[in-house]
């Protein structure tokens, strides 16, 4: 028998003996021992006030099954396995520690990296009974991370007064570490705009005006327009399988989508109107075919060598990035071209008052969001100040690039870099040629995080793992500070995490999630993403 359907039948019991025997003159019930899995129990002990104390027995039950409906109630039921079924299960739980994270859509080629147990890498190592070893404190605290709805996010506070520290002004110096309470939300509130690009072109890849269907995990914000990306290189003949979706590898494709805030009291709260422009990262065969094309070729097609100062390098950027970035396909226009019409448009609708705009992306739309921003700093002389939020991101161009977009003095850059992760670290592995002045440089602050830190991750994860968005998001989530362990009041639900890197979380998760009704080998349901962890995901409608 489950632990929940154990707990479940001893507090329905208790219910019908407590409506049997309670009389009027009764008004306290007896001291219980709290259960293991009643999210506010610790809070209680601490206070010192049993359960009941000020309870009728029956309000004292039903008060316990309402806490365990938040705990139990939105994860989906796994049945137990019975007769041959369990011995099956058996074998699969003995298996846990051999267990890798499902090929999908999402990590694409960047499963194949995942060569922590053929080439020897810095810092991997071979996994031992240490790896698998939780402490109390995070198995009572995950119980509540394994809730859909129990976990909530932290109070939001009046932000306006210091809008422009926490947007980048000052290069967030004092904010990353230790981090700052409200720069957190910031970032995973714009990482979950993300997931929602994510999960919005995963549900439907071959939509064309997806913003319309996109439900954001923050309601005051509205997709206003989508935006595609065209690859110049297009897939041959031969190398198409006959069962390969079209969308694989189609040329153009949805890449993200402009969000503008449209709630006045989250305007008074941040202290000023935002404007995002959300990325995602790689998925198709063509966008991992540019992703290889790093030559650094001029920034604008006009820039020569005449329009730059005397003996000054010329800022480039990676050909495949801005080949993404300005290439116009048959049926829609370039990244470039949908970006500032769409910028200029709703900075015109709301003339007059104070404006921010955000751009964030993940691996790939991390790289565009840095094109983004130096486009908007230059060709929009009134633009507001605007901020790149990248996840992982790669470099993108030489140092002269990384010059041209500190001379805006509009453009502040934050790079979010998980130890480890070899997306942040190309292009340029290679050592430059004596004879060459021309190199690859990463630009704005860096906020460092590890997934050693984490609680219920393997110190030993893989490079896909290290890479994944919703892994970021819960390091994020749990970072106070170098050196500092992970954060023990973290509140960002851990089901998404389960169910997208379940080969890299430590066996006892998956075993006391399985408990809790939570299957994490079941691939992630676009239609309960919501529920599981906060993510937004595209509408029924």
């Amino acid at each position: 028998m489950s632990i929940a359907a154990a707990v479940t039948g001893t507090a329905t019991a208790a219910v019908h003996v407590a409506q049997r025997h309670a009389s009027p003159a009764r008004t306290t019930a007896p001291r219980r021992e709290q259960s293991p899995l009643n999210p506010n129990s610790q809070a209680l002990r601490a206070a010192g006030q049993p359960s009941g104390s000020s309870a009728s027995p029956t309000d004292g039950v039903r008060t316990h099954i309402a806490n365990l409906d938040r705990v139990l109630g939105k994860p989906p039921t796994v049945p137990r396995p019975t007769g041959s079924h369990a011995h099956a299960a058996s074998k699969e739980a003995q298996a846990g520690s051999r267990d890798q994270e499902p090929l999908n859509v999402r990590h694409g080629l960047l499963n194949a990296l995942n060569l922590s147990f053929f080439v020897p890498m810095p810092g991997m190592r071979a996994r031992t009974a240490a790896d698998e070893h939780m402490s109390p404190r995070s198995l009572m605290h995950m119980q509540q991370l394994l809730s859909a709805d129990s976990p909530r996010a932290s109070p939001r506070s009046t932000i306006g007064p210091r809008w422009r520290a926490l947007h980048g002004e000052g290069g967030w110096a004092g904010l990353l570490d230790p981090l700052d309470s409200d720069l957190r939300r910031e970032l995973l509130r714009y990482g979950d705009f993300v997931q929602a690009a994510y999960q919005a072109f995963q549900s439907l890849p071959t939509a064309s005006a997806r913003h319309r269907g996109l439900m954001l995990p923050d309601r005051s914000y509205r997709p206003t327009r989508s935006l595609f990306a065209t690859a110049a290189l297009s897939m041959p003949t031969w190398a198409r399988r006959p069962n390969t979706p079209e969308w694989l590898t189609q040329q153009s494709n949805w890449i993200g989508y402009v969000a503008v805030c449209e709630s006045e009291r989250e305007v008074q709260r941040m202290g000023r109107r935002d404007i995002a422009i959300v990325l995602r990262g790689t998925i198709t065969c063509p966008e991992w075919a540019e992703n290889l094309r790093a030559t650094l070729v001029p920034l604008d097609d006009g820039e020569t060598a005449s329009t730059t100062h005397a003996g000054a390098e010329q800022p480039k950027v990676a050909r495949g990035f801005r080949s993404l970035y300005k290439t116009a396909g048959e049926k829609v226009r370039s990244l470039s071209e949908d970006v500032m019409d769409e910028v200029r448009r709703l900075m015109e609708k709301y003339k007059g008052e104070e404006l921010s705009i955000t751009v964030v992306g993940h691996s790939l739309g991390g790289a565009l969001a840095l094109l983004v921003a130096d486009e908007i700093a230059t060709t929009i002389p009134d633009a507001p100040q605007v901020a790149v939020v990248s996840f992982g991101g790669p470099k993108v161009g030489n140092a002269a690039f990384v010059e041209k977009l500190k001379a805006t003095g509009k453009v502040n850059v934050l790079r979010i870099v998980n130890a480890g992760d070899m997306v942040t670290k190309v292009p340029g592995v290679a050592p430059r040629l004596p004879l060459s002045r021309e190199h690859y440089q990463h630009a704005g602050a860096e906020l460092r995080i590890d997934s050693k830190n984490s609680p219920c991750l393997r110190p030993d994860v893989g490079p896909a793992s290290r890479h994944d968005l919703e892994a970021y998001l819960h390091l994020i989530d749990g970072f106070t500070a170098t050196g500092s362990p992970f954060r023990y009041d973290a509140r960002r639900s851990v089901i998404r995490l389960l169910q997208l890197q379940r080969g890299n979380v430590k066996k006892e998760y998956v075993k006391r999630a399985r408990d809790l009704g939570v299957d994490p080998a079941a691939p992630a349901d676009v239609g309960r993403s919501m529920a599981y962890g906060n993510c937004a995901v595209a509408s029924p409608s």
